[in-house]
């Protein structure tokens, strides 16, 4: 049995708490090496832009696709 194969189908509020969770840990972290992480503040704000514009681009043709 190969659990990468498995498909599932989740509601929007199924994944509330998966999100977080997520948003959690990544507090915890972003605390816990504040000083480590501020050197690369300007990378990882890029990277964020870049992947949530990219998100909002996918949404929004899945949203079209679906009518």
């Amino acid at each position: 049995m190969n659990f990468f194969k498995i498909k599932t189908s989740w509601s929007n509020a199924e994944f509330i708490v998966l999100k977080i969770s997520i948003a959690t840990a990544f507090i915890l972290v972003g605390g816990y090496f504040h000083h480590f992480f501020h050197h690369y503040l300007i990378p990882v704000l890029f990277l964020f832009v870049i992947t949530a514009v990219w998100t909002v681009y996918l949404w929004i043709k899945k949203m079209k696709s679906s009518k």
